[in-house]
């Protein structure tokens, strides 16, 4: 079960979302109204969110290529009404964009198996 109490006892920040396919300028609109519907969604602070727009270059048969539009949540598992949830807000914010297509992946952490300075997460 997840402990909404770990960011507040530990010091560290999830859900933690990675954007690709977009530009900093997109995220940048998004941000505040996205993560205050997500937070209501996940019942927790705005302040427990990271949202990361890495650098990258996708290569093709040896060309330089597009990024399509990949979001991956990393995050302890909340259950799966909830994650439905925040799909459907992350793709309302990002249709805006009139990408061809949205796509949404989960990477779930086990409190056990994620350590801060050496010591597990969990209970």
């Amino acid at each position: 079960m997840f402990n909404r109490n770990l960011k507040d006892t530990e010091g560290f920040t999830l859900p933690h979302i990675v954007f690709r396919g977009i530009s900093i300028e997109q995220l940048k609109s998004i941000s505040k109204p996205l993560v205050a519907d997500l937070a209501n969604v996940c019942d927790c602070g705005t302040d427990n969110f990271t949202l990361e727009l890495p650098n990258s270059t996708f290569v093709c048969n040896g060309e330089e290529t597009p990024a399509f539009p990949l979001i991956e949540v990393k995050w302890f598992e909340r259950g799966q009404e909830i994650r439905d949830q925040f799909a459907r807000i992350l793709t309302k914010y990002l249709i805006e964009f009139k990408l061809p297509e949205i796509e949404v992946v989960f990477t779930v952490f086990s409190e056990t198996a994620y350590y801060i300075n050496g010591k597990h997460c969990g209970n």
